[in-house]
């Protein structure tokens, strides 16, 4: 199979590009490296399997060829880095979204969306079910990310709805692993190697889903 993996520089995006590769798929990597870098995939560029483009694809997609696949997983997702980035995240998940739907409607091929619990913002029903709404701010300092991945979802749906495409979303929890250079897990065991107190934010009572990236990867595959 021919895939596209957007955001494939990232943390979760190089582990897909190198398990598609692993299963001898065909991998196209779609990164503008606002946050991805090229380390995360250097162990595959000499994969003849492997194609890696410089791209922002909230903007007019470069030629490419038909894909059978297009996971689309470009976004800032640390707080951090999608509120310095608030207007490139907002714009990759929804105009990059829109673009790269058009070229899968056309293609006959499979569109998967990387989408996130922060879809529900702060939610009132723990743990959350897919059929809960959430409860979000549209204009609070996490609302680019959030109402983004939101109208992606939507995006999909109608495109599904008039087009008949096969879109699937998967509302991506906390992950962790290799590659994952920042948020509480990799801050916490690099503080514990140091032999230094592990910071604690809030009152110490905030729960947590965290996922091993090996097993997020399964899940979508």
């Amino acid at each position: 199979m021919k895939c596209l993996v957007t955001g494939g520089a990232g943390f979760i995006g190089s582990h897909l590009c190198e398990n598609l590769l692993n299963d001898e798929h065909e991998v196209y990597c779609l990164d503008n490296l606002i946050t991805g870098s090229l380390d995360n995939i250097s162990h595959l560029t000499n994969n003849s399997r492997f194609t890696f483009i410089n791209h922002d694809c909230s903007k007019i997609l470069p030629e490419l060829p038909k894909f059978d696949y297009i996971f689309h997983f470009a976004s800032p997702a640390s707080p951090p880095k999608y509120q310095q980035y608030a207007l490139e995240t907002l714009l990759v998940n929804t105009y990059g979204t829109y673009l790269l739907l058009e070229k899968i409607r056309r293609e006959k091929g499979i569109f998967i969306f990387a989408s996130t619990s922060e879809i529900y913002g702060d939610p009132e029903e723990h743990p959350q079910k897919e059929k809960y709404w959430g409860k979000v701010n549209p204009v609070g300092i996490r609302s680019c990310y959030d109402e983004a991945k939101r109208l992606g979802e939507t995006l999909i749906t109608v495109y599904k709805n008039k087009f008949g495409i096969d879109g699937r979303i998967i509302r991506i929890f906390n992950t962790y692993g290799p590659r994952h250079t920042y948020d509480a897990p990799p801050k916490f065991i690099s503080l514990a190697l140091e032999g230094k107190d592990i910071t604690i934010y809030g009152d110490g009572q905030q729960a947590r889903d965290l996922m091993y990236v090996d097993d997020t990867i399964d899940a979508f595959l």
